[in-house]
């Protein structure tokens, strides 16, 4: 008999929601069979099995955020076989002793003083604020402070029936009215939507507002892009015969792989107590979805030919938008691109993806009247602005970067050497 846990299944994940079982209890498994799906901070991942048996329990229902290293099932002789858990009802938390003791040492004892709360409500006197994944959940999606709420769990570790005990009191607080005027006010239109939101796009948020800490810069730059924009059509037409075509989204992920190799302090990240320069050019893509921003991985970037990025951009933008990337498709990034010219933004600024140090926003190509040999010619020009992280760049690094990664642009035959 043996637990299938909880796996850690990206460098920045604490816990997993069970999303459904695929194998039902009394099944037979075999190594590698897929057991449940999972979310992640990042994607949707398959939970495999690593060990032939029969599926004897499931101790964790669908719906259910799982800390790392919690038991989900057990898989055994099928001797042990026993009836899966029911999904959790809205009023009914269904945190195990398991979760709920996760990172929970023994609190030194405290004198005995005067509290309105019982003795197991009070947190720790050392230590940090001991919570559990549900209630750290429940509390940031209903606004609560955390440090507000006296737990009852072991060790007076806060439970999610600590945080929903909090929301009940919270709305049942008498809130101040503004006196009433002759404007009535504006009553909710009737066909508003509420549309739930899903795991990729809460991570998202999270992710982003987690970023807004970082200390931002950012420089601009524009681009002549008249042979950049020639050397596609070239290249397309001689890749024709293959049936492949190269963006200029690819042309930037190439450019941008040659002058992060060329400036390899841009090609670096935030390490809370050190700086980390990486030894492999991954440039993330930012690819908007139906469920929200995911960030797709081109590995080795520097590596491979122009026509081998454009293969890589076509078939994850393809996986991104049947959302079936894989966990190492989104992983390992070092630098991001964002390009939002295919929209007709002329110029934007873009969050960074921590712990990145920089992302490149890129606008529209518009043409721009040019003086010369004596006559007014139109020359198609972009602004690029890339966003950087001062703990990891300062003003004068990222500019030269930018500049040679402006004059690669304006000489894109140095994409190809």
């Amino acid at each position: 008999m043996s637990e299938v846990v909880m796996p850690r299944l990206s460098d920045t994940m604490e816990e997993g929601e069970l999303s459904r079982w695929l194998k039902n209890v009394g099944d037979a498994v075999h190594r590698g069979d897929i057991l449940a799906e999972i979310e992640t901070d990042k994607a949707t991942m398959d939970l495999e099995a690593f060990e032939d048996g029969i599926l004897e329990q499931q101790l964790v229902a669908p719906g259910t955020l799982v800390p790392i290293g919690q038991p989900l099932a057990i898989i055994g002789d099928g001797s042990g076989t026993a009836v899966p858990v029911e999904a959790p009802s809205a009023s009914v938390p269904i945190e195990s002793e398991a979760a709920e003791l996760v990172e929970a040492p023994v609190a030194q004892p405290v004198a005995p003083a005067a509290s309105a709360a019982p003795a197991s409500a009070q947190h720790p006197i050392e230590g940090r604020l001991r919570t559990s994944p549900l209630a750290r959940l429940v509390a940031r999606e209903h606004d609560i402070e955390l440090e507000s709420v006296a737990g009852t769990g072991p060790q007076g570790r806060v439970v999610r029936a600590d945080v929903e005990a909090a929301i009940a009191r919270k709305s049942a607080t008498p809130v101040a009215r503004p006196v009433a005027t002759a404007v009535a006010p504006v009553a909710a239109p009737a066909d508003d939507e509420e549309i739930p939101l899903g795991n990729i796009r809460k991570v998202t948020a999270r992710r982003l507002t987690e970023s807004q800490a970082v200390p931002h810069f950012f420089l601009t730059s524009v681009v002549d892009v008249e042979k950049l924009i020639a050397l596609r059509a070239e290249v397309n037409a001689s890749l024709a015969v293959k049936g492949l075509k190269v963006s200029l989204n690819d042309l930037l992920v190439a450019a941008a792989a040659v002058a992060l190799r060329e400036h390899p302090d841009a090609n670096s990240s935030w390490g809370g107590d050190r700086l980390l320069r990486h030894g492999h050019v991954n440039i993330g893509i930012a690819v908007a979805t139906d469920a929200g921003l995911v960030v797709p991985v081109v590995t080795d970037a520097d590596r491979l030919s122009l026509a081998r990025i454009a293969q890589t951009t076509a078939a994850l933008a393809a996986k991104a938008r049947d959302g079936k990337l894989a966990l190492a498709d989104m992983s390992g990034g070092t630098f991001t691109i964002s390009n939002l010219g295919m929209f007709g933004i002329d110029q934007f600024t873009a969050v960074i993806n921590p712990p990145e140090a920089a992302i490149l926003a890129v606008g529209a190509a518009i043409p721009v009247p040019v003086l010369r040999d004596g006559e007014l010619v139109d020359v198609p020009k972009m602004k690029i602005t890339l966003t950087a992280d001062h703990r990891v760049l300062d003003g004068a690094t990222a500019a030269a970067f930018l500049r040679s990664l402006t004059g690669i642009l304006e000489q894109p035959l140095r994409i190809l050497l």
